[in-house]
Parts: structure tokens; C-alpha cells; sequence
């Protein structure tokens, strides 16, 4: 039978598990949502260990904790900051919506393991409260919201960013390794005019650059936190310059440019900055999406499909039929990208479900926004290092076919005319000859004219050829 000891909250008394580090509050909520086993992640813990240790560095700075009492709170709160006392978080996310079973969790826990520093026993409330003392000038109601904007700044700086700077290298380099590669354009599916297979890996190296853009584009929002508004975003029982001095405090530890909001109404009430940048999430997701479908498409075959590119072989691909290899690492990410499509969603609802001056929506919030963060930087980072990198153009069979293409016939249209082109290209596909063939077979163009204008490498640099007489 497992040892417990008894805590008490204002509703009375609670048995905790002798080991645990949190107290009567975070028991209740144990036992009250059992639901999903889904946990805050380790970045959300970690925001939460930076606000109580900046709070209580604060508080002492001010004058309302004395020395002794913060410098415990200090040494108890970089435990949690650090990762060693992440055993002692258990709560589901799906809890009340304000958090407020969470933070609690937080002071608990800080609160008894500072009672360790300072000689005393856990439970022991004369030593550390708490709420009296952890949580001083605080509230669930602006500690939540400004841990989702804190984790999530961090990872973002730490995880993603980084990511789209080695995906966006990678992309770029087989821009310039295939730059040489004239392949068959396709729009709809279908043949268009050639394109160089470099130009397309540039398309996919811009897509990442414009997606980290509009990421960085968030962050000043994100930075504005709403520490120092407590209850209702009045600033009730904290030291009206409490806000400001933390947001310096929590900028100074990690380095991010953190800030007091602008308005702590809004910052409580409403979380439409984790709606922007989840918002700029999912855009990074549809352009994963959509290079990874290229590349599946492009590697699709070996025999039967374009065949264009080869990815590197990761594993067997079928129980059933030997030697098959499937597109893995783009189908992963492709799912990533569907799952941040859904997290998004889920964060609109959430944060569209505030009620006057609280938002009751927040751990969903900071669970869906959190794990977009760090799946999107880890699905980059599998891309690059088991994808991106190891890809092999198939360059013959590329040029050869680009070549052959009936579609080629656009490019005659400034020579000849749309309609005879048109013509071109229907006798060309019946009978089963290039256009070159079908051209000199009509007299058209002399030969050495129409070789110049089926150059397809001057064909993917763009152009017009002025002068003609179209139909001529």
C-alpha cells in the first residue's frame, strides 16, 4: 500500500502519496480528470518554473519576501526549470479551463520542496505557502496565459526556428546542385513547359523562408505577457510594478525580449496571439505538405511512375510484395502537417470560448499551439537529415522526356500562332512524333530556326522573341 501523508485545502483534508512533492490542490485534480493522460509538455513546465523563481526575485526585490523565504522559492523553482522535479506535474490537460489546477500544481510543489531547503517537512505551510508566498502578486489567471506565451517563444526560438534554417539550407542546396536539370512543368497534373528541377527546389527554399517570415512576424505579440494583471486584469493585491520588473526579469534569464502587455484586459480576456501564430503554423504546415506531395510524386514509380528523383531507401515498404519502398519520411510529414491543420482549429475554438475578462480555454490552448510548435521543428528536421538530403535526380530520364514533350509547341506560338500550334501538338500526340518532326513535316519552320526556339534550357529562363509575325 503506498505511504501518503494528509494535506489540507480550504475544503479539508486530502492524503497525498508520501513521495509527491504537490499538495491538497493538485490531489483533487488527479483525481477529478482522469481523462486523456495527456500531460503539459516539458517547455510549458519549465515557463511555469521561470515565472514563480522570476516572481519570487521580484518580491524580494520589492520588499514583500524576505530573503530567506525567496531565496528557498529560488533554489525550489530552478529544480523545476531544470527538469528535475517534472514527476511531480501528473495533471491532465483537460482540467479547468483557467489552469488555475496547474499553477496550483506549480506552487505546490515549489512550495514543499522549499520547505525541504529550509528544514522543514513537506505540507508544512508555515515554512513556504503556497499561495501566500509562490504565488505572491500572482494569479492563475494571468500565470497561464503568460506561460502559453513564454513556452511557446521559447520553443519557437530554440526548436523551430532553427529547424527552417537547416530545412531552408538543404532546399537551397538542391537548388544549386540541380539548377542543370531540365524537366517537364506540370500544371493540374499535366504536361507544361519545362521547368528546371533547381527552380522548383528554389520554389520549396522560398515557400520555408516566407513561412519562418511570417512566424517571426508573431513574435513581438507573443512577447507581450500578462503577468501583473492577477484576477481580472486590474493588477488587485500585487505591486502595481510587478508586470513590468518580471517581464525585464524573464527577458534577462532567457535571453527572449519579453515585455509587460499593453493591455492585461486583453492579455486575460482573450488569446488571439496564440490564434496568429497558430495560424502561421499551419501556413508552414500547407507548405510541408505540399513539398513533401511533390517529392512523393516526383519519386513515385520506380518503372511505373515519373520516376523523376529518388529518395533514400529507409525501410522495406510492404509484408507482402519484396523489394518495396515506400515514400516514408514525406508521408510523416504529410500527417504532421494534417495534424497542425486539426491543432489549429482546435486553438480558434478555444481561444474564441473566453468569457468576458478570462479566457476557460487555456490548457487546450497551450497543449495544441505546444505540440504544432515541436512536431513541425522535428518533422523538419527528419526531412533534411533522412529525406532532402539523400535525394538523387534521375537526369536523363528527366531530359529526355522534356525533350520529347508535345507541349513544347507553346513555345512556336510567337512563330506560328496559337491555332497552328494547337495543330502541332494534336498530330504530334496522334502519331506519335516530337514536334520537331511534325513541324518540319508541315514546313512551318526551316530547321535551323525551330531548333534554336526548342532549346528547352532557353525555354526555362524565360522570355519572348519579338518581331514575328505570328502564323508566319
Amino acid at each position: 500500500m503506498t505511504e501518503v501523508r494528509i494535506e489540507r485545502d480550504a475544503l479539508g483534508e486530502v492524503q497525498v502519496p508520501a513521495w509527491a512533492l504537490w499538495g491538497a490542490q493538485t490531489q483533487r485534480a488527479i483525481e477529478n480528470f482522469p481523462i486523456s493522460g495527456i500531460r503539459f509538455p516539458r517547455v510549458f513546465i519549465r515557463a511555469l518554473g521561470l515565472v514563480k523563481m522570476c516572481a519570487a526575485k521580484v518580491n524580494k526585490e520589492l520588499g514583500l519576501l524576505d530573503e530567506q523565504r525567496a531565496n528557498a522559492i529560488i533554489q525550489a523553482a530552478r529544480e523545476v526549470v531544470d527538469g528535475k522535479l517534472d514527476e511531480h506535474f501528473p495533471l491532465d490537460i483537460f482540467q479547468t479551463g483557467s489552469g488555475t489546477s496547474t499553477n496550483m500544481n506549480a506552487n505546490e510543489v515549489i512550495a514543499n520542496r522549499a520547505c525541504e531547503i529550509l528544514g522543514g517537512k513537506r505540507g508544512d505551510k508555515s515554512f513556504v505557502h503556497p499561495n501566500d508566498h509562490v504565488n505572491l502578486g500572482q494569479s492563475s489567471n494571468d500565470v497561464i496565459p503568460a506561460c502559453i506565451h513564454i513556452s511557446a517563444a521559447i520553443a519557437i526560438h530554440e526548436q523551430l526556428l532553427p529547424a527552417l534554417d537547416r530545412l531552408h539550407a538543404a532546399l537551397e542546396e538542391k537548388a544549386r546542385e540541380f539548377d542543370d536539370i531540365v524537366k517537364t512543368g506540370r500544371t493540374h497534373l499535366m504536361d507544361a513547359m519545362p521547368v528546371r528541377l533547381g527552380q522548383e527546389f528554389s520554389g520549396y527554399a522560398a515557400q520555408i523562408a516566407w513561412c519562418k517570415e511570417r512566424i517571426e512576424a508573431t513574435l513581438p505579440r507573443l512577447y507581450e505577457l500578462a503577468l501583473g494583471g492577477t484576477a481580472v486584469g486590474t493588477g488587485i493585491n500585487t505591486h502595481p510594478e510587478f508586470g513590468k520588473r518580471i517581464a525585464e526579469a524573464l527577458a534577462q534569464e532567457t535571453g527572449i525580449p519579453f515585455k509587460e502587455t499593453r493591455n492585461h484586459f486583453a492579455s486575460q480576456a482573450a488569446m488571439e496571439t496564440a490564434v496568429e501564430v497558430s495560424g502561421a503554423l499551419k501556413t508552414l504546415a500547407v507548405a510541408l505538405y505540399k513539398i513533401a506531395n511533390d517529392l512523393r510524386w516526383m519519386n513515385s514509380g520506380p518503372q511505373a511512375g515519373l520516376a523523376e528523383i529518388r529518395l533514400p531507401a529507409l525501410q522495406p515498404g510492404s509484408s507482402i510484395m519484396p523489394g518495396k519502398i515506400n515514400p516514408v519520411i514525406p508521408e510523416a510529414v504529410m500527417m504532421v502537417a494534417m495534424q497542425v491543420f486539426g491543432s489549429d482549429v482546435t486553438v480558434t475554438a478555444a481561444a474564441a470560448s473566453g468569457n468576458f475578462e478570462l479566457n476557460v480555454a487555456l490548457p487546450v490552448i497551450a497543449h495544441n499551439l505546444l505540440q504544432s510548435i515541436t512536431i513541425l521543428a522535428n518533422a523538419c528536421d527528419v526531412f533534411v537529415s533522412k529525406c532532402i538530403a539523400g535525394i538523387v535526380a534521375n537526369k536523363e530520364h528527366m531530359e529526355r522526356l522534356a525533350a520529347q514533350n508535345a507541349i513544347l509547341a507553346t513555345a512556336l506560338t510567337p512563330y506560328i500562332g496559337y491555332d497552328k500550334a494547337a495543330e502541332v501538338v494534336k498530330k504530334a500526340m496522334a502519331e506519335n512524333k516530337t514536334i520537331r518532326e511534325v513541324v518540319l513535316e508541315m514546313g512551318l519552320m526551316p530547321a535551323e530556326e525551330l531548333d534554336k526556339v526548342l532549346d528547352i534550357r532557353k525555354m526555362t529562363e524565360g522570355g519572348f522573341v519579338a518581331g514575328v509575325s505570328a502564323g508566319g
